[in-house]
């Protein structure tokens, strides 16, 4: 008599398991993310009501790009355009001329610069001059090696491996800042990687070929955002 087996294949258990341990684990990711950003803008001096809401303007402001001006490209700006040909889509590249868009990232640039701006405030206001210097030097040496790493991508932008400029970062700050560490180490951070990374390189904009060239957006955001957060936490 034949018999039929059925069997469970034990992929799908394992499968169901690491969804269920996902979704229990997720929150507390979660948890130890925000509360681990809402952490270092304590440091600097901001209440956890105020942290939160900077991160969270952080992450929408990623998505956001304040237009400065147009550049002419020199570089051939490739698009995708879709034919249809029999009852099919294909995606065709077409090279085309126009203008690059340079825009300033609010959550990449515009959002660290203000919160600079802040600590560098707080530094002056309480006659924190030395401090004021010390962070000076700290943003020129993180431009330094930022610049010397941060590579154009075609099409893209400009790029920096995201764990360099806290490492440098965390390293100067250690070296040279005593007291109110963290403003520095999160000034020299996120000025150093913006300036070294982005501001200097300016110039090769018009060679990417890339339509949006975007300040703190794009390959250097994740680099700014994790310098900034990392080097208050790690000082």
């Amino acid at each position: 008599m034949k018999k039929d087996y059925n069997f469970i294949p034990i992929g799908f258990p394992l499968f169901i398991a690491f969804l269920v341990f996902l979704f229990l684990l997720l929150p507390i990711l979660v948890f130890l993310y925000t509360g681990g950003i809402v952490a270092a803008f304590a440091r600097l001096g901001f209440s956890p009501a105020i942290g939160f809401l900077l991160f969270l303007f952080t992450l929408i402001g990623s998505a956001i790009n304040i237009p400065i001006k147009r550049l002419k490209s020199r570089a051939p700006l490739i698009q995708e355009r879709v034919v249809n040909f029999f009852r099919g889509s294909y995606r065709v590249p077409v090279v085309i001329s126009e203008d690059i868009l340079v825009a300033l990232n609010v959550g990449g640039a515009l959002i660290p610069i203000i919160i600079s701006l802040y600590e560098f405030i707080r530094m002056l206001v309480s006659g924190h001059f030395i401090q004021i210097l010390i962070t000076i030097i700290s943003v020129i040496i993180v431009s330094v090696f930022c610049h010397m790493f941060a590579k154009p991508v075609k099409g893209v932008g400009i790029a920096i491996p995201f764990f360099l400029p806290p490492f440098i970062t965390v390293l100067v700050a250690f070296l040279l800042a005593r007291g109110n560490a963290a403003a520095v180490a999160y000034i020299s951070g996120t000025l150093g990687t913006l300036i070294g990374a982005d501001i200097s390189n300016l110039d090769k904009l018009d060679e990417l070929g890339a339509p949006v060239a975007s300040i703190g957006g794009a390959g250097t955001f994740d680099g700014i955002f994790l310098t900034g957060i990392l080097s208050v936490l790690l000082i």
